[in-house]
């Protein structure tokens, strides 16, 4: 077998559309709903599955809860219009700016939040020459 990417990954929240609106109006992603009403963001070729806390879809993952996720978006912005962004819709930078080594080389990062405490790592790959 042979991994070639990643498809989606699945976030249980205690409030769907909260998390929904803080991905797309703060994170730029799309809203799409699915299947049974299910919700998810999209990135291009990636998204955000979205379980509520309360009723969580099957199958799901050994010990779903809320808050437990900790990942990194690839941005194609400078971090110090992320920043800018972050600071006008009244999101705190926990971490950052930092310098990191994603999986592809050298980033710049900061770190956020979600409304469910996810950690949110908000990344940009240093040009290469």
């Amino acid at each position: 077998m042979h991994v070639t990417g990643l498809d989606h990954l699945v976030l249980t929240v205690e409030n769907v559309e909260r998390a929904v609106d803080f991905y797309t109006s703060i994170l730029g992603g799309t809203a799409e709903t699915f299947a049974g009403g299910r919700r998810a963001v999209s990135f291009g070729d990636q998204k955000i599955n979205f379980h509520p806390a309360a009723d969580v879809y099957t199958p799901h993952a050994t010990r779903p809860g809320s808050g437990s996720g900790d990942f990194c978006l690839l941005v194609d912005d400078s971090v110090d219009a992320i920043r800018r962004t972050l600071r006008e819709s009244d999101v705190d930078i926990v971490h950052g700016p930092v310098e990191k080594i994603g999986a592809r080389g050298r980033m710049e990062s900061v770190y956020v939040r979600d409304p469910d405490g996810n950690l949110v790592e908000l990344a940009r790959y240093h040009a290469t020459k």
